[in-house]
């Protein structure tokens, strides 16, 4: 049976019907209904591309406490996100052909399209790692500063250059641990979970630390030829030199939404790589989205439990949730007028396939996927940790307003319906 969404109003605004036919969209336009159809009437209601979340740690394998497959993947569904991009630190790290084909076995548990990328540690096995179909070098460090998926500078150079070699796109998580302010330790107040001060953790590392990293990153770059995409750019400056040096860039919606003036607020659990920057960067960074500087925004959803974050600051893990509230939170800004349905479109999913090179996916066109997502624009509701699917149970965006799905649909396949997730997992690796 064939799927007609009839007056779906489009990002552009254009209001047409849409079909859908084994998974493809076969026609935008007037379509006439027939009996094989199944006739959802949108009632001009808008109907985007599905998000495509570049970031992901869905933490499988050795991590399923946190999160698995499919935990993560309802959430992605219930957020309106399609298709997810899982990263390499998982235990084992995604450095070898074995761990790649692991991972890859596990994430056949998905409820939507996925890609898994490669990484580098000083153990990594570039011969049997390129020959998988990586969907990018994912989350190749500058420098041992965020854990044991940290590299040096010699190793980076020889990653990206092998990366150049075989046309694969390197993400870098842009931090020059040179930078970081050791003093900021003696600042630390202490205090546990929520009662920590994590504006501590921001003063550590520094913003000054990104945009010398995003420098250096292009540089190695530019002498192999690669292309580097900049990880979860946090600060003005960072976005600044990505544009500058020809590189492409993510932002995160904790760093588009929240600053430091919330860090009292969120103790450990504002606690994430990149921190969390002043109200005066974090306002810069949201006007370089609305501007076009910033290429896509991507989640780095990184759940940890709770009882994990409550601990004190420095033995905290970092990261947060987010792949559910992505595309809720830019549509809430959408609704108020700060940011357009063509902009919030095209950096959660036009421009995500394009930078990652996935040709049938990205757009409301005919031949594309039919990874789409039906929401009323006008139907805000405030988020809370406890309605969200991510197996981690919390949210720093507690209180918030975002405009969630009525409908996910995944290569035509309803696997959100408004209310709950339906259906068995059926996402498929974007690359097989």
């Amino acid at each position: 049976m064939s799927t007609l969404f009839r007056d779906a109003r489009l990002a552009d605004g254009r209001i047409c019907d849409v079909r859908i036919e084994s998974g493809t969209i076969t026609d935008v336009g007037d379509a006439d209904g027939d009996a094989g159809d199944r006739v959802i009437d949108a009632d001009e209601r808008l109907l985007l591309p599905g998000a495509i979340d570049a970031h992901v740690h869905f933490r499988e394998p050795g991590h399923s406490q946190k999160e698995t497959w499919r935990t993560g993947s309802q959430s992605a569904a219930a957020g309106g996100v399609t298709t997810v991009v899982d990263q390499p630190n998982t235990t084992p790290p995604t450095v070898t052909g074995s761990a790649f084909d692991e991972k890859a076995s596990l994430a056949a548990d998905s409820h939507v399209d996925y890609g898994v990328n490669g990484g580098v540690t000083r153990d990594w096995d570039p011969d049997s790692l390129f020959d998988r179909p990586l969907f990018a070098l994912g989350e190749v460090f500058l420098a041992d500063s965020t854990g044991d998926m940290g590299i040096d500078a010699e190793l980076f150079a020889e990653a990206v250059e092998r990366a150049g070699e075989a046309d694969v796109v390197v993400t870098v998580h842009a931090e020059d641990a040179d930078l970081f302010d050791e003093a900021a330790r003696e600042r630390d107040a202490g205090g546990v979970g929520r009662d920590a001060d994590a504006d501590v953790w921001s003063q550590y590392r520094r913003a000054e630390a990104e945009a010398a990293a995003v420098e250096r990153a292009i540089e190695v770059g530019a002498e192999t030829d690669a292309s580097i995409h900049i990880a979860h750019t946090s600060t003005p400056e960072g976005v600044d030199a990505a544009v500058a040096g020809g590189a492409t860039c993510e932002v995160t919606p904790h760093h588009l939404f929240l600053s430091r003036d919330d860090a009292t607020e969120l103790g450990t659990y504002g606690r994430m790589n990149p921190p969390l920057r002043s109200e005066e960067r974090r306002r810069a960074l949201w006007q370089r989205l609305v501007d076009g500087d910033v290429d896509i925004v991507a989640t780095d959803h990184a759940p940890h439990t709770v009882e994990e974050k409550e601990v004190g600051l420095w033995d905290a893990p970092s990261g947060v949730p987010g792949v559910e509230t992505m595309l809720p939170l830019l549509l809430s800004r959408a609704r108020r007028g700060a940011i357009t349905h063509e902009r919030v479109r095209d950096v959660t999913s036009t421009n995500v396939a394009e930078i990652f090179g996935l040709p049938t996916k990205g757009r409301v066109a005919e031949g594309y996927d039919a990874d789409v997502v039906l929401v009323d624009p006008e139907h805000e509701r405030e988020i809370r940790g406890d309605d969200l699917h991510s197996k981690c149970g919390w949210t720093p965006f507690e209180g918030l307003s975002g405009v969630f799905p009525a409908l996910t649909l995944v290569r035509g396949e309803v696997v959100y319906d408004g209310e709950e997730v339906v259906g068995e997992p059926k996402g498929r690796n974007v690359r097989r």
